[in-house]
């Protein structure tokens, strides 16, 4: 009788938890747009997780954050006293929300609009999704790091360093001039890479890292 009753217990959690998986799954996402008011920024900070961050040009001259939000799933934005806007995710999810997968994969994505050469530095940080920039100019530096997904990019420039890291993907794209303007440290763990380890000389720094991925970067 008592272990009847315990595995009653058990089918009866399991199934709340099934059906708060399939509501969680069902709630709804809402398109936000950010675009900070003081129009100083001189970084953007992106640190998210499980979230593909696309970055293309701005088309008015002006920083938009274009991206998804849901009871459980949300972002704090700021802009720090240095003028910094951050980026980060917030997760108000209960156990019993992960059950049942993620959310489609049209609500997983974050645009990034930014103006061409206004930027300081740019960082962006996902797990598990991609990261795709456009022809982007900064002054002074790139950080780019996925891990469970691919980063690629048309042309980076740079005043001081380009950093990409990736961990099971690939990295693809183009960097501004040519090889002999980067002093170079590429490190490669399972997987191809057409870079040279190690380079001295150059203006700037390439700095790239993969673990279980290729890299695939040209200069023009």
């Amino acid at each position: 009788m008592m272990k009847k009753l315990v595995a009653l217990v058990f089918c009866a959690v399991f199934a709340a938890a099934g059906l708060t998986g399939c509501s969680a799954n069902e709630e709804p996402y809402i398109e936000k747009t950010y675009t900070p008011e003081n129009a100083q920024i001189n970084a953007v900070c992106i640190d998210v997780r499980d979230r593909t961050v696309e970055v293309v040009p701005s088309e008015d001259e002006g920083i938009h954050l274009v991206y998804f939000e849901s009871e459980t799933e949300a972002y704090s934005i700021a802009v720090s006293g240095d003028n910094v806007l951050a980026m980060t995710a917030e997760n108000n999810k209960k156990w019993t929300d992960y059950i049942g997968g993620q959310a489609p994969a049209e609500y997983r994505k974050i645009t990034v609009r930014l103006p061409d050469s206004l930027l300081d530095s740019l960082s962006v940080s996902t797990t598990n999704e991609d990261i795709a920039v456009g022809e982007l100019a900064v002054n002074e530096s790139i950080s780019l790091k996925a891990n469970g997904g691919n980063i690629s990019f048309l042309m980076l420039s740079a005043g001081n360093e380009i950093a990409l890291d990736v961990k099971n993907g690939n990295i693809t794209g183009a960097v501004s001039g040519s090889y002999d303007d980067y002093a170079i440290s590429c490190t490669v763990k399972k997987g191809e890479c057409n870079l040279p380890a190690s380079k001295e000389n150059g203006e700037k720094k390439l700095t790239v890292a993969a673990n279980n991925g290729d890299v695939t970067i040209q200069a023009a």
